[in-house]
């Protein structure tokens, strides 16, 4: 069912991303994942409750997310095969493009990169602190650059490979639950209070949804950049989520600069370790890793047409 659908969604989504129009009409699918979350957050993660029910709370939720995704999924699989019979695939693509976010991530980190060519420290502070979660207003060049560029590489096997993974293994429920999962994840699955306990599931599926997929973005980024295996292999465990350091050392590696570090959130500075060796990185490296994501974007339609010739 997925082979002939991830190539032409891969395509719709670089096309257009998700258009302003239609998010203005109807948002975006995932916004109904974050209702339900809200939802199942005010009933089941109460401050009173004991530790153990609410982390059994968050097990509900994140089982409510996952029947909601694959029952609709399967649900509008079936319909499209029942409306238009061999032609489904071409809805099955529509319904599959909204999940990917190819263009949307190139469109958030362009501006930064724009700003630092024009020597714009301030706006390129702005701008990427709408796609980090850091403190960005005191950030020197290096740490702008140092910021986008681990955001392109870890949301590259967050808004990409990871969806197009599932959407090749397991068709409209595979992309649609991993969306689900990673939409539970950001809103609840967080270490500190009140979510450590409610967003324990939520947090650990989307690490076992995304185990291969970061790998695989790992080995994209490397074949891109055509470099950067030993500094991947070598420093992938230095970050603290046991997936996103394999993108971002992969990419520290093929730029040959260093990444993630000490980082300030919330006025509180957090110890990071560093990964990659090099110099620091600047303006022309997330240049550089902006036309890495690009061939790497490539290597997945290549996938993906290869599947569904195969198929």
């Amino acid at each position: 069912m997925a082979e002939p659908v991830a190539l032409p969604a891969l395509v719709l989504d670089a096309a257009f991303g998700w258009p302003r129009a239609l998010y203005a009409r109807i948002g975006h699918p995932v916004g109904m994942f974050a209702r339900i979350i809200a939802i199942c957050d005010a009933r089941w993660n109460q401050r009173t409750s004991p530790d153990a029910a609410r982390r059994a709370g968050g097990v509900a939720t994140v089982v409510v997310l996952v029947g909601t995704a694959v029952g609709a999924s399967l649900g509008l699989a079936q319909l499209a095969g029942t409306v238009a019979g061999s032609r489904s695939w071409i809805v099955l693509s529509l319904l599959a493009w909204p999940a990917l976010a190819q263009r949307s991530l190139d469109q958030h980190v362009a501006p930064v990169i724009d700003h630092l060519r024009e020597g714009r420290l301030d706006e390129a502070r702005q701008a990427v602190g709408l796609i980090v979660g850091r403190d960005t207003l005191s950030l020197d060049e290096a740490g702008v650059a140092r910021a986008g560029i681990e955001s392109l590489a870890e949301s590259f096997c967050d808004g990409v490979v990871a969806p197009l993974f599932w959407l090749m293994v397991a068709g409209l429920p595979g992309i649609w639950t991993l969306k689900a999962v990673n939409t539970a994840d950001s809103l609840i699955g967080h270490k500190d209070a009140p979510y450590r306990d409610f967003g324990w599931a939520a947090a650990r599926l989307d690490d076992a949804m995304n185990f291969v997929p970061a790998r695989l973005s790992a080995l994209l980024i490397c074949l891109a950049g055509l470099g950067g295996w030993r500094i991947c292999l070598a420093h992938a465990h230095r970050h603290a989520s046991p997936n996103a350091g394999w993108p971002e050392a992969a990419m520290a590696g093929v730029l040959g600069v260093r990444l993630a570090g000490p980082a300030s959130y919330d006025g509180v500075v957090a110890d990071k370790p560093w990964i990659g060796q090099g110099g620091e990185a600047d303006g022309r490296a997330m240049t550089r890793a902006r036309r890495v994501y690009h061939r790497a974007c490539l290597l997945g339609w290549l996938i993906a047409g290869g599947v569904a010739w195969q198929g």
